[in-house]
């Protein structure tokens, strides 16, 4: 069973900028699908950024348009770690946000049916 704890979150300003980490555990294997997904009061959860790492270390990611150059998905240093480096937040990016994941997939995934692991999430707030 993949257990995920993410962390990170906090309370800043319009413009500023933070980083999220999520730590999977409960497997012993490299996990090739992780992604990244809010959710706001009242609104359903959606997808911001997911990666694919092949078997030879190689990556593919995604991210939905309204994340596009401002939020960074990437592998953390210790294995089964991702990283959300977010900057320029708004008061719009104010949700829950939770990291998923995926041991089974083979290629990249994009929507949350695809991810049968999900942590509790970390929450951000930003304000105007």
């Amino acid at each position: 069973q993949v257990q995920l704890v993410e962390s990170g979150g906090g309370s800043v300003q319009a413009g500023g900028s933070l980083i999220l980490s999520c730590v999977a555990s409960g497997y012993a294997y490299d996990i090739p699908c992780m992604g990244w997904f809010r959710q706001a009061p009242g609104k359903e959860r959606e997808v911001l950024a997911t990666l694919y790492t092949g078997s030879f270390g190689g990556t593919n990611a995604y991210y939905v348009d309204s994340v596009k150059g401002r939020f960074t998905i990437s592998q953390g240093g210790a294995r089964n770690t991702l990283l959300l480096q977010m900057t320029s937040l708004k008061p719009e990016d104010t949700a829950m946000y939770i990291c998923a994941a995926s041991p089974f997939c083979v290629s990249l995934r994009t929507s949350d049916d695809q991810f049968p692991y999900w942590g509790q999430g970390t929450q951000v707030t930003v304000s105007s």
